[in-house]
């Protein structure tokens, strides 16, 4: 779960790093009310799941509480690449001094967690990391022995850091890292981390991605979607308890297992297609599940032709092929579905839909064969 900068502020503030005071508001008036409480310089910064607030006009600077309710009636409503802003964060102004870049992720090839830290805060990271490598200092971290005090200075040092304040930027390093750690995350980012005028490093951003597996170690992290604005389908799919992520292609994809579903979206694309989703129904999926997910994607609009492909393995595929007859009795569903059965079961699953007096289901013997004809059923050339 991708996190808005002031939910992520809220966590770094349970593990010791310092942030700017600020509040949330949802209209001009509570911005106005915000920047009054707060007092003095405000900055107004748009709450989006994304980059480039700044360049989009996302972030002002307002010098007391009427320009406040200006700078978010200018904000609030605004499209940052695809992200309505419903949420501003009014936080109080710093006095900055110097910037940098730090984070923390996960080098899945490496096994290890990967740190990241550069003098050259403020500025796109991936333009820092083309143009000057050497002003970005990374290093791997052990996840059983963590971030060691040595490491943590020895990143400071590579990265340019000011040696003045070397010893508060370690700590703050060790700080983010316990964030990271502690909170579950698979990305802590803070960009800009900043020097204020009187030597103090605080956190002036935060883009933490929380791992939703997780969630059952962290109750309260529930409650963050709440300022979200969910997208209804995603919604669905998350009550029935489905992994879907939405795409803009017009092809839906069904499957057993995150690599297979993956796979799957890759043969589409390499036949010519685009794919509409991503929607893995998990490893032991029976009826309910199949015909939850051919329902989740009765919803959208986009997709023109559906593709199940399933690897039986715990997945039945006779329960799989229930699920689809199932799903053609209940609902109305407005696409072909070309079906590849394969593993547990496949000859009974093929059976069924066999019987199934519909042409509305189409089998295919290979991954290839069911993507080439959903690709096609999709555009209307077959």
């Amino acid at each position: 779960m991708d996190l808005f900068e002031f939910q992520g502020k809220s966590l770094f503030a349970r593990v010791g790093v310092p942030v700017p005071a600020g509040k949330v508001a949802r209209t001009p008036e509570e911005a106005r009310q915000a920047a009054t409480d707060l007092g003095g310089t405000v900055v107004v910064k748009a709450q989006v799941q994304v980059g480039g607030r700044g360049k989009a006009g996302g972030i002002k600077v307002a010098q007391d509480p009427d320009e406040a309710f200006a700078r978010a009636s200018e904000i609030l409503g605004m499209d940052i690449k695809g992200h309505t802003v419903r949420l501003v964060w009014v936080e109080q102004a710093s006095d900055i001094a110097a910037e940098y870049y730090v984070s923390f992720t996960l080098d899945r090839a490496a096994r290890k967690h990967l740190a990241m830290v550069s003098a050259k805060g403020g500025m796109d990271i991936e333009a820092v990391a083309k143009e000057t490598p050497e002003a970005l200092a990374k290093m791997h971290i052990d996840p059983v022995l963590g971030l060691t005090n040595w490491q943590a200075s020895e990143l400071v040092y590579r990265a340019g850091l000011d040696r003045e304040t070397a010893r508060k930027s370690a700590a703050m390093l060790q700080s983010l890292y316990k964030a990271f750690v502690t909170l579950d995350c698979d990305l802590v980012e803070v960009n800009p981390l900043i020097k204020t005028g009187g030597g103090e490093i605080v956190a002036l951003d935060a883009k933490v991605t929380l791992d939703g597996n997780a969630f059952f170690r962290h109750p309260d992290f529930e409650s963050f979607r709440e300022a979200f604005t969910p997208d209804p389908i995603e919604e669905m799919a998350r009550q029935r308890d489905l992994n879907f992520i939405k795409l803009d292609g017009s092809v839906g994809i069904i499957g057993n297992g995150a690599g297979l579903v993956m796979s799957t979206i890759d043969v589409v694309s390499l036949v010519g297609g685009k794919a509409a989703n991503f929607l893995d129904v998990g490893g032991g999926a029976g009826a309910d599940t199949i015909s939850n997910a051919l329902e989740v994607l009765t919803h959208d609009p986009s997709v023109k032709a559906v593709l199940i492909n399933i690897f039986g393995g715990i997945t039945r595929c006779d329960l799989v092929a229930r699920g689809i007859v199932e799903a053609i009795g209940r609902l109305t569903l407005p696409w072909p579905i070309v079906v590849r059965l394969d593993g547990t079961n496949a000859p009974e699953g093929r059976a069924i839909l066999a019987a199934v007096t519909s042409d509305q289901v189409i089998p295919a013997a290979t991954m290839r064969e069911a993507a080439e004809r959903a690709v096609a059923l999709a555009a209307g050339t077959r």
